[in-house]
Formats: structure tokens, sequence, C-alpha cells
């Protein structure tokens, strides 16, 4: 269950590349969420919708030319749905240099608003294949996925290879084929008495992406 986003400019950017940031194909780090959530009144904002649909035609040139990651994390765009999100991600403290690197890929095939309670008969047998193929081609990535992430996955037949959560972790690794690992991770969208383990695991992150630079 769902609600997809009302701004039919917003999902037709969403369709064609379903995807935030780099092309996850050329990615190699890459984390699958739920959905990717907007505020409903989104498009009122002109200044703030023109960005938000820069970032979709080209995330990597985006946090180049702005020097933050994502929309949601420049000035005007207040505390809407998805900030906090950002915010935490932004935590693992990396540059624009790093752009290219990244990528942000959700289960769901559409933007959505409001709260979502996703099972598997919401998802796109289609995306699921692209995404379960991307991880099971071996090229040198990784993964991050959250435990609800991992439950949904594990309903569908695309990942039933995928292990289960692991509890009280920080940043464990849930499987490996070729170079291509997966690691569980806390939500972004965490916060109170999750800080510590989210401050371990970006740090734990930004290690894994200085280790790879330049390589």
């Amino acid at each position: 269950m769902y609600l997809i986003h009302p701004s039919q400019r917003l999902v037709a950017a969403f369709r064609a590349k379903p995807f935030q940031g780099a092309r996850p194909s050329d990615a190699e780090f890459i984390f699958v969420g739920l959905d990717a959530n907007y505020d409903s009144e989104i498009e009122r904002n002109s200044s703030v919708f023109a960005r938000v649909l820069e970032y979709h035609a080209d995330g990597v040139a985006f946090w180049k030319r702005h020097d933050v990651h994502h929309p949601f994390l420049l000035e005007g765009y207040g505390a809407r749905d998805g900030v906090l999100y950002h915010r935490n991600f932004a935590n693992i403290r990396l540059g624009a240099e790093h752009a290219g690197r990244f990528s942000f890929v959700e289960l769901l095939h559409v933007p959505t608003t409001g709260i979502s309670q996703l099972d598997e008969s919401d998802l796109d047998p289609g995306h699921l294949t692209q995404l379960a193929s991307l991880i099971q081609d071996g090229a040198r990535r990784k993964l991050f996925l959250s435990d609800k992430v991992i439950r949904l996955m594990r309903t569908t037949q695309h990942f039933g290879w995928l292990p289960k959560p692991v509890a009280n972790q920080v940043l464990p690794m849930l499987h490996r084929l070729g170079q291509t690992t997966v690691y569980q991770h806390l939500h972004f969208s965490n916060y109170g008495r999750f800080k510590d383990r989210m401050t371990k695991e970006a740090a734990a992150i930004a290690v894994l992406a200085t280790q790879g630079h330049g390589r």
C-alpha cells in the first residue's frame, strides 16, 4: 500500500531514471531503500521543484554543481519528508569527488508521498529483476540494505538467497558474490537511541569509500 506522488512531472522523471545519484550499473556504492518519498506539495515551490528535477536529470552533475548530494539539503527546502534521511547520509562526509560512485535505488518503482506500507504485491517484477541482476553479476560493488528492505526483498522470488537481518551489529556483511558485497545498515531515517550506532556505521562506510577511491 502506497500513495503515488501527485506530481506527474516527478513521476515521469522517476520512471525515466528509477534511481538517484549515479546510474546503479556505474556506481560502486548502492543504497537500496523501500520508496522515494517526497512532500506532496513540493511542486508548489517552483525553485525547489526545479532543483529536484535537475537532480533527477543528472544526480552526479548536481552533486558537483551544488556541493551537496541531494536537493533536500539545499537552503529553502525546509523540513519536508525525506530530509532526515539525507542529512544522516551526509554524516558520512563525502565530497563531490565521490559523486559518480554512489547511487540510491528503491524497491518501489515510482515516487511516493505520505507513509507507505509495502508488500510484495506493490513491487514491479521487471524493476526487481534489474536489481537482482545488478547484485548477482559479481562486479565490484557494495550494497547497503536496512532490515526492513531485507525483509521485503526476502518475500520475493528474486532474493530468496538473501540471509535474514542481523541484530545489533555495526554494518554486518550479509552476502558476497565475486566482488559484490552486501551489507546491512541502519536506515538513515533513524535517530535518538540509534545515534551512536549510526555514527559508527557512517564512519565505517567512509573508510570503505576512502579505501576504494582512486583504485
